[in-house]
């Protein structure tokens, strides 16, 4: 089992920037990847980005390309999401996640149920 808590959320205005911190506990060893998603009310859970926790390449969603930068501490078992230039359609429930299922293409890690831990959430809200 692996367990996820996010944080890093909150109120911001448009423009401005946040970092969502996801801690990673338990058999973390056993994570191929981990993710960061996010929900709007009333939609479906959205891919944001994507990062191998051994070798560190990354998969982004084109609508936060350049925008956010996903990053990992291995030491520290710790899940980053650096997010710039927030808009308001930003806002959202964010989650991480993480997968120990292998799939030998990047790509197959931007689905939903590609991911067998979640964490909690952290809402972030983003003010015009």
């Amino acid at each position: 089992q692996v367990q996820l808590v996010e944080s890093g959320g909150g109120l911001v205005q448009a423009g401005g920037s946040l970092r969502l911190s996801c801690a990673a506990s338990g058999r973390t060893a056993s994570s191929y990847a981990m993710g960061w998603f996010r929900q709007a009310p009333g939609k479906e859970r959205e891919f944001l980005a994507t990062i191998m926790w051994i070798g560190g390449s990354t998969y982004y969603a084109d609508s936060v390309k350049g925008r956010f930068t996903i990053s990992r501490d291995n030491a520290k078992n710790t899940l980053y999401l650096q997010m710039n230039s927030l808009k308001p359609e930003d806002t959202a429930v964010y989650y991480c996640a993480a997968t120990s299922r292998y799939y030998s293409r990047n790509y197959s890690y931007t689905a939903v149920n590609s991911y067998n831990y979640w964490g909690q959430g952290t809402q972030v809200t983003v003010s015009s």
